[in-house]
């Protein structure tokens, strides 16, 4: 039973397609600390960690690792979603042929 027609399955599984390798990289800069994401990840810098600049590092970096982890592994949790939708529109796309051809 198809859910939906033969032009939006094919436009889903672009998508997805897209969408999976996208999130993919993305994640995988994420885990490895690409420094051009340090201002989306919402790290902030309070008046003691200018006051104690030796001290406060070790902890801002340690909570930056644990961020940059928590962001990578949500990339790849969407990524994952993307490719249960694409593995949805390939079959609809597959039982769209195959209706149309059994008419």
């Amino acid at each position: 039973m198809p859910l939906c027609g033969p032009k939006l399955s094919i436009c889903c599984t672009l998508l997805s397609v897209w969408g999976i390798i996208m999130l993919s990289i993305l994640g995988l800069l994420l885990k490895y600390q690409s420094i051009a994401f340090i201002e989306d990840l919402g790290i902030k810098e309070t008046r003691e960690d200018k006051a104690h600049p030796h001290k406060s590092m070790a902890e801002l970096l340690k909570e930056g690792g644990e961020k940059f982890d928590t962001a990578a592994l949500n990339c790849w949790i969407a990524a994952g979603l993307y490719g249960a939708t694409f593995f949805v529109s390939v079959f609809q796309f597959y039982r769209n042929m195959k209706s149309s051809s059994s008419r």
